[in-house]
């Protein structure tokens, strides 16, 4: 018999990602992450003169952090504790845009905290790959968890019979981020988020599209 499927994001919903950037950004690039306003256009500035940082230098700075500051993150309150227990009786993909070439890396930091599931890096939309990844298990039932709403729309078009839940799990982010309008329910916190996801499993029954 199948098994359920968890299918669930990295950042910001197992692992810190913005705060330890930008801690790293202040004290190596002396750069100011002033993500509280929403706006992450204008969130990046330098520190010392106030001009904003050109979007063409975000990218390599996300790269540089990625290749030598994974150490910085730490898991999300609950993560680690939901994720063991609902690995009892579903089976568990990390599904994160990091690239296929941070994919190894992303795996052994995230077996370091407790985290040793399978680990898909990707660019771009998730719904594509979300739908290959349920074809190959070929679940009871689906559920995906993401903190970007823009995967959730994906996830809808590509997947319809996934549930979605929206997670913020940065408590100084969570209350600037609406909730997903693509997404099914919005949970920020493990405890909570476990439960629902529990009971999607017990229904086993596949979202209306």
């Amino acid at each position: 018999m199948s098994r359920p499927l968890l299918v669930t994001d990295c950042d910001e919903v197992l692992l810190h990602m913005v705060v330890p950037f930008r801690q790293w950004l202040d004290e190596t690039h002396q750069i100011h992450f002033d993500f509280a306003g929403g706006d992450f256009a204008r969130a990046l500035r330098h520190k010392f003169t106030g001009d904003l940082v050109d979007r063409e230098q975000v990218w390599p700075l996300l790269n540089g952090f990625f290749e030598t500051e994974m150490h910085r993150q730490q898991p999300i309150a609950g993560a680690v504790e939901a994720l063991r227990e609902l690995a009892q009786g579903a089976d568990i993909v990390i599904l994160t845009n990091i690239g296929e070439e941070a994919q190894a890396s992303r795996a052994d930091q995230l077996a370091r905290v407790g985290i040793d599931h399978r680990v898909i890096g990707n660019r771009g939309g998730k719904g594509v790959p979300l739908a290959g990844v349920i074809a190959e298990y070929q679940p009871s039932v689906t559920v995906f968890v993401d903190d970007l709403g823009t995967h959730h729309e994906s996830s809808a078009t590509h997947a319809p019979d996934a549930w979605r839940l929206h997670m913020v799990g940065e408590p100084e982010l969570a209350p600037i981020i609406p909730p997903a309008p693509f997404a099914h329910a919005r949970i920020d916190r493990w405890g909570e988020a476990k439960g629902w996801i529990q009971d999607i499993f017990a229904r086993g029954e596949a979202a209306a599209p």
